[in-house]
């Protein structure tokens, strides 16, 4: 995420489609906001020392949902589209 608040792009997103439809159990996920993660689009902790938390969500019931893989959702953690103009 920029000094703005705006979303920067993964920068390990290797994904040939986007955005990552997968079903989803019911518990809490952790969505990367810094970028940096390996684990694409879940945190893996990069964003120690950035300022950046992840975005926890909540899923109550078992749910197939498109989920953001490339970082620039307006819509977090859910795709918005934003992806268009990368592929």
């Amino acid at each position: 995420m920029r000094g703005d608040g705006t979303m920067t792009r993964f920068s390990n997103d290797d994904a040939t489609s986007h955005p990552m439809v997968t079903e989803l159990g019911r518990g809490t996920y952790y969505w990367c906001r810094c970028g940096r993660t390996k684990t694409v689009p879940y945190c893996d902790g990069s964003h120690t020392g950035t300022g950046l938390d992840p975005l926890a969500f909540q899923i109550e019931e078992p749910i197939t949902s498109a989920i953001c893989n490339c970082g620039l959702t307006t819509n977090p953690p859910y795709c918005s589209g934003a992806h268009v103009d990368l592929e």
